[in-house]
């Protein structure tokens, strides 16, 4: 599967902030109105709005309208993009890993790669 350029950076870009992570931390638990999104932080309504809308244009959250409610619902989609996009570098990872691995064995041992 390939993704998209495009909105892996979207989804970067959205998840760069610790403000909107933690956003999307609270949407695990399942709906919440912007209001209840921006309870905990220090940060003006309008604000937090801001960090709602760069969500929505990575695709990262929705919004659904209920009377005069919008409630705001996790999207997981772009962060399966991310974890496949981030598949192709396990094995790399691994090596790297493996051969930290070594050398740190290597040096208890005393020995000296």
């Amino acid at each position: 599967m390939t993704v998209d350029a495009e909105s892996l950076t979207a989804t970067f870009t959205a998840l760069a902030d610790p403000t909107r992570r933690a956003i999307l931390a609270r949407l695990t638990r399942g709906e919440a109105t912007v209001g209840q999104l921006a309870e905990p932080f220090d940060v003006s309504l309008p604000a937090i709005s801001k960090h709602v809308k760069v969500l929505q244009k990575a695709g990262l959250i929705e919004q659904t309208r209920q009377a005069q409610w919008r409630s705001c619902r996790l999207r997981p989609e772009p962060l399966r993009d991310v974890v496949t996009w981030m598949e192709q570098y396990r094995a790399f990872l691994g090596d790297s890993l493996d051969r930290l691995d070594q050398y740190l064995t290597d040096l208890q041992k005393g020995e000296r790669p």
